[in-house]
Order: structure tokens, then C-alpha cells, then sequence
């Protein structure tokens, strides 16, 4: 006989106050922190070019520079790779919108690519098609801490002549046949912001191993300056600066976390197996996997729901909206991280990024279809997925997997209570 939810007024599957937060913090994080605090060089600082040295190290670059964001290194990608005006640069059509209004932000025009069921990455079976004689690169977004298909997208883009800038802003330590994202492309882009494996609150980092390209992704650091922050030379801008850098502080605080990151990774990956271990052979549910030869982080893991297999193809979405209040009132911390195709999202629609509907109505930009019946695999994605990070995060270990797959296993026993839930709130 079934439960009764927790929604219904039942118990919740996973008590209150089992699982902890992200990220945890430790005596290093604070004397780290506070040395900084004391050291009086706030700005861009030792511990920014510390940390780049350190990451360097531990990703296996030649070169990174500390920035404020992931998306200020995405965006300084485009301009290392030269990406400008008009240019066309292709993007997967689910992912962080950041994935693509850093092409916005250098007035390049993103071209949406659909994904692959699996692994939810760019399908690299349908990037030839969207090529045309302006596309200048692609972003290849790994996302979830899963890579995506690496050896094929850089066999397209030599044959073709792009740069791929690579996205690995959830994906700290994901390996592609032995071998780190954001060691791969032209330059990639990571992030340390609260929600990331590697956290410093807020934070980026910029890499490549291509010198020309770190000169030239630093325009965008600095003042659009062409020159360090140390140098003894008279301003002069040579383009338009977005001051990226990175403040000290933050800084500190991300090469503290450094130092445990490897540890956390790990305990990512254990307790996703333990979650799958405890959802195996469950109806309705499709659970994330990797392929050979691909080394999942599961920085965000992601369930979908088979819609049709629980008879809710036609309404996949309300129906998914249903179960996913069922598990967060059983106390399970999942949530839709985003839920719909970026191509569906308003400043793509509307077209309308800058005012007068720049940069697509520009002189040198071609015309771009972002009509929704192009990504399909996208659309049913967004509509049958939920997903979830901190359960599986350290200092949380597998006690907290283990009752959050209580939580769907009861949920997905109890489809009768779920199809009664009132998208309001209640039952």
C-alpha cells in the first residue's frame, strides 16, 4: 500500500536538518580569508595570481588568469578567439544562458545546436548543419560535470576552421578519455561561484595554453588596456574594457576550497553511485550515466522523468511541476535548473539585446532561425527533468542519498496522490 505524501500531510521522506550546506567551511578557508583581509591589497592581489598558478597546476594549463566570473571568461573566450561583430558562434540549446550572451556580449550572434539525449551536452551529429560561412567558433558546454564529446566537436572545427571555446563553469576535474575539460580548445572558462564544485562565493577563471589568446581574452580584464596592472606606463584604452579582474579576497577563499577540491569530486562521485544504486530499477525514472571513456563529476544530477512510460507525455511539463512539489515537500532539494531551451528565453525571442534590435539587426549580422520545433531533444529535456546538487555535496555522505531516493521511490509509488496535487500548492 502506498504512502501517504508529505504534500498529502504524511511524513517527510528526509528529515529536516540531515543534510548540510555548501560549501563547508574550515579553519584554512578562514585564516586564508582573514590573511588577506590583512594584507591591504584588496584589488587583483598574491593570492589572485597564487590561485592562478595553483589552478594551472591542478587542471593541467599553461596559463589562467583569475577574473570575477565564469560568464567575464566566457566572454573574454570571444575575444581571445576573435570573435566579433556579426560573427556566428554555436551553442548548445540547453545550457546556462551565460553559454551564450557572452556571444551577446561581444555583439557575435549565438546559433543554437540541439542536444543529445544522454548526455545532455551539444550534439555533435547536428553542428555541421548549423554552420554557415559567419560561424567563427563553438562554445562546447559541459555541463552537469559531465564533458562533452571533445574528439568529435575538435574534428569539426579543424575541418572547418572554428575555435572552440570551452565551457567547463560546472565541471571542475570531468575528464574526456583520460584528460581534463578545459584542456582542449582554444581556451575555456570556469566558474567559482556559491553553487560550483570549486567556490569562492563569486569568481572565474580564464585559460588557455596560447599566450596570443591569454593577450588578447586580457583586453577585456583590464580596462581594455593591452598591459598589466603592475606596469609603469600611462593609461591608454584600446578597446572597450569590462574589468574583469579578480579581487584578492575571493581569491583566497577559492585556493582554500583548492586544496579540498580533488576531495570533494570524489565525494560527488560516490554519492551519485549510491544514489543510482538506490533508484536502480525504479519505473518512470531516467537516470544520468557516462559513457566509456567520459568521467562524471555529477556536479548537478539530473533525473528525468519518462514521461511517457507514467502516461504524461501530453502534459509532461505540469506533470513534472507535480512531482516536483511531492519531493520538495518529502524534504528532497531538487529543483528544475532550467526549464526551458535557451532559444526560448525572452532576449532571443525578442531579438533585442543592445535596443533596435541589435546585434541581429546590425549591418554585418545574417539571419539566424531560432524557431522552437528545431530542438526537440532540448524542449523534452527541460520539460522531464529535475536535479540537485547539495545532497550529493560534501560534508553530506551517502545517508543523504539514500533518503532523498526514499523520497522518489515514494513519490513514484504514489502517482495517484501526485496526478491530484494542485499546482497552487496542495492536494
Amino acid at each position: 500500500m502506498a504512502e501517504t505524501l508529505a504534500i498529502c500531510g504524511g511524513p517527510k521522506a528526509v528529515p529536516d536538518g540531515l543534510m548540510k550546506p555548501w560549501p563547508p567551511i574550515s579553519d584554512l578557508d578562514r585564516r586564508m580569508v582573514l590573511a588577506s583581509l590583512d594584507g591591504g591589497q584588496h584589488t587583483y592581489g598574491p593570492n589572485c595570481q597564487a590561485l592562478e598558478k595553483e589552478f594551472a597546476a591542478w587542471n593541467g594549463n599553461r596559463h589562467v588568469l583569475a577574473c570575477n566570473s565564469g560568464t567575464a571568461a566566457l566572454h573574454m573566450g570571444m575575444a581571445a578567439c576573435e570573435c566579433g561583430t556579426g560573427d556566428e558562434v554555436l551553442v548548445p540549446a540547453y545550457t546556462w544562458p551565460s553559454s551564450a550572451t557572452c556571444c551577446l556580449h561581444h555583439n557575435c550572434i549565438p546559433v543554437f545546436v540541439d542536444i543529445d539525449w544522454a548526455t545532455m551536452n551539444i550534439d555533435p551529429a547536428k553542428i555541421e548543419a548549423a554552420i554557415t560561412p559567419r560561424t567563427r567558433a563553438i562554445v562546447a558546454v559541459h555541463l552537469h560535470g559531465l564533458a562533452a564529446d571533445m574528439e568529435a566537436i575538435l574534428a569539426i572545427a579543424r575541418r572547418r576552421g572554428l575555435k572552440v571555446i570551452e565551457d567547463g563553469c560546472q565541471s571542475h576535474g570531468a575528464t574526456f578519455k583520460g584528460r581534463k575539460v578545459g584542456t582542449f580548445g582554444d581556451c575555456a572558462a570556469f566558474s567559482t561561484n556559491q553553487n560550483k564544485s570549486l567556490c569562492s562565493g563569486e569568481g572565474g577563471l580564464f585559460v588557455t595554453d596560447d599566450p596570443a589568446l591569454l593577450e588578447k581574452g586580457k583586453t577585456l580584464w583590464y580596462f581594455g588596456e593591452n598591459r598589466v596592472p603592475d606596469a609603469s606606463v600611462e593609461y591608454h584604452t584600446y578597446g572597450m574594457g569590462w574589468m574583469y579582474r579578480q579581487s584578492d579576497l575571493l581569491a583566497a577563499f577559492a585556493r582554500a576550497q583548492l586544496t579540498r577540491l580533488d576531495e570533494y569530486v570524489a565525494r560527488q562521485k560516490a554519492n551519485a553511485a549510491r544514489l543510482a544504486e538506490c533508484l536502480a530499477g525504479v519505473a518512470g525514472l531516467v537516470l544520468p550515466s557516462a559513457p566509456p571513456g567520459y568521467d562524471h563529476t555529477y556536479y548537478n544530477y539530473t533525473i528525468r522523468f519518462d514521461m511517457a512510460a507514467l502516461g504524461h507525455a501530453g502534459d509532461a511539463k505540469a506533470m513534472r511541476d507535480r512531482l516536483l512539489a511531492a519531493l520538495r515537500a518529502e524534504g528532497a532539494d531538487v529543483a528544475v535548473w532550467q526549464g526551458w531551451p535557451v532559444p526560448e528565453m525572452t532576449v532571443f525571442r525578442a531579438r533585442n539585446a543592445y535596443g533596435k534590435g541589435c546585434p541581429w539587426r546590425c549591418p554585418h549580422a545574417g539571419e539566424v532561425d531560432y524557431s522552437a520545433g528545431q530542438f526537440p531533444v532540448a524542449k523534452r529535456h527541460s520539460d522531464w527533468h529535475v536535479g540537485m546538487t547539495t545532497p550529493l555535496r560534501s560534508p553530506n555522505g551517502p545517508e543523504v542519498a539514500e533518503r532523498v531516493a526514499a523520497a522518489f521511490r515514494k513519490v513514484l509509488a504514489s502517482l495517484d496522490q501526485v496526478e491530484k496535487i494542485s499546482l497552487g500548492g496542495g492536494a
